[in-house]
This record gives structure tokens, C-alpha cells and sequence, in this order.
């Protein structure tokens, strides 16, 4: 075999997977305050308090703020995705499998960023919405918007909340959420399920939220500064020939972390998922 076709191939797989990530294998990185090539096995995200405005004299010193500023340290981790491709079993397969293998890959550690995310996430402990007797109802997203306002958590178009599936059905049960009378033809819901703003903030269904033994699901309503995603490296992708096994060893691999920077900014709610 050339070598320029085996280049070829290892090319190809590395455009695939880093394609496949980008597209579909996290739903949450663009949410969260984010970092990249950060070089050793940590980095730390800046936390800034809130200042506060004085008088001065006339020809008296301006007053100074006096900002608390806290480092916050995000650990990195590495997480691998790895399998085989034989070389024989292509030719005997109707489907890419390459591009099965890719996507697989990706996606997995795209599910492992989101995870990261989340966990982050559920670290926070302030704003807790602990009613854990129904479903996301209208008046815990109320709650929770009051909760987000009183903590003067800015309403930038930077807002953003990741429920359960079963909590994106409860919202579709509610008017001002999916009915054209209130939000207009063009906002309704039921064109897609990937994402929808309301309330001046981007709701997204999310399969991988933690629920507890009883069936409550924790959702999160929160800005994007409120947590913070580091990446040393995005997703490489190394591919090896043994001959032993007359196929190539594909191995997809990341180093990322995420770390909560402000609970203020973050709401928990908990939310009933057992059968009525």
C-alpha cells in the first residue's frame, strides 16, 4: 500500500471527527464562558465582584471600586475514545464505517464535554429550586426568573437553561411557551427541538442532566459566565496500522474541564419525572 494513500486515509479520518464533534457532539460548549489551548494542567477563570458608584469633592480623589477579584482554578483531564477499523471489513460493508467509527468517537467526547458541563453545573448549591413534588411548571420558571433577577444576573442574551426531555414536554403544555398567540408563529417550539428562546433565554433538551433514585431530575437555568469550560486540546485524533490485526486502531482523545465560578448566577431546579 503507498503511502501517500495511508496519509490520505489518516487525513480524511481526523477532517471527519473533528467535523462531527464541531457539529454535533457537544450541546453545551457554547453556553459556558470558555477557553482554549491552555497550556499545562489547569487554568483559572477570573471571578469579579460588583462595584459600587460614590460622589466625590469638587477636585477630590475619584473613589475607587475596589473590585474583589477571585481566581477560580479549572483542572483539566484526558479522556480517550478509541476502536478498530479493519481493513478488509470496509470492503464488505454497504455503510462508511469510517465515518460510523468518526462520528461515534466524536460524539462521545462530546458527551463527555457536555458531562463536564453538567457536573460543574450541579456543584452549585445557592438558588435551589428543591420542589421536587411535580414537573417544570409555570410557576417554577417564574421563580427561578425572579431568583436570576434578584441576583442582578444581566438579561444579555447570554441566559441560558438545559432541561430533561420530560421537563421540554411540560414546557410544551404551557401557552406562553409553545402557543402562537404569545410568542408568534415564527418562535413556536414545534419546528424543532434543539433549542428555543424564551423569557430572553435559550432553552435546551438535554438527555444527560443527573436524576436521583426517586425519579427528580435536576434542571439548570444559568448565564454563560457563570461557568467556565477549559480546553488544552480539542479532539485529535491518532490512527495507528498493526498489521497483526491487519487493521487500524482509531483513537480519539481530548483534554478539557469545566469549574462553577459564580453560583449566583445559576438557578437549580428539580423536577418530578415518576408517572402520575
Amino acid at each position: 500500500m503507498s503511502t501517500s494513500l495511508e496519509n490520505s486515509f489518516i487525513k480524511q479520518f481526523e477532517q471527519e471527527v473533528h467535523q462531527a464533534y464541531q457539529r454535533q457532539g457537544s450541546k453545551l460548549r457554547g453556553a459556558v464562558r470558555t477557553v482554549s489551548d491552555v497550556k499545562g494542567a489547569s487554568t483559572t477563570f477570573q471571578k469579579v465582584g460588583k462595584g459600587v458608584a460614590s460622589t466625590k469633592s469638587t477636585h477630590g480623589m475619584v473613589p475607587v471600586m475596589n473590585l474583589d477579584h477571585t481566581a477560580v482554578e479549572c483542572i483539566l483531564q484526558d479522556y480517550y475514545a478509541g476502536d478498530w477499523v479493519d481493513r478488509l471489513d470496509e470492503l464488505k460493508m454497504q455503510t462508511d464505517e469510517r465515518m460510523i467509527i468518526a462520528n461515534a468517537g466524536a460524539y462521545a467526547l462530546g458527551r463527555k464535554t457536555d458531562e463536564l458541563i453538567i457536573n460543574a453545573l450541579d456543584t452549585a448549591s445557592t438558588n435551589v429550586i428543591a420542589d421536587d413534588s411535580d414537573g417544570l411548571t409555570k410557576a417554577k420558571v417564574l421563580e427561578a426568573f425572579e431568583l436570576l433577577g434578584e441576583n442582578d444576573v444581566p438579561d444579555d442574551g447570554q441566559r441560558y437553561a438545559v432541561i430533561g426531555w420530560k421537563q421540554w414536554s411540560d414546557l410544551l403544555a404551557i401557552d406562553e411557551f409553545s402557543n402562537a398567540d404569545y410568542i408568534g408563529p415564527d418562535a413556536l417550539p414545534w419546528k424543532g427541538t434543539q433549542a428555543k428562546e424564551w423569557l430572553g433565554t435559550i432553552f435546551i433538551p438535554h438527555s444527560g442532566l443527573p436524576v436521583d433514585g426517586s425519579g427528580v431530575r435536576s434542571c439548570f437555568w444559568f448565564h454563560k459566565t457563570a461557568i467556565g469550560h477549559a480546553s488544552g486540546a480539542d479532539v485529535n485524533t491518532d490512527i495507528s496500522w498493526h498489521g497483526d490485526r491487519a487493521a487500524h486502531f482509531v483513537n480519539n482523545m481530548m483534554s478539557q474541564g469545566a469549574v462553577l465560578i459564580d453560583q449566583g448566577g445559576i438557578v437549580k431546579i428539580d423536577c418530578d419525572e415518576t408517572p402520575a
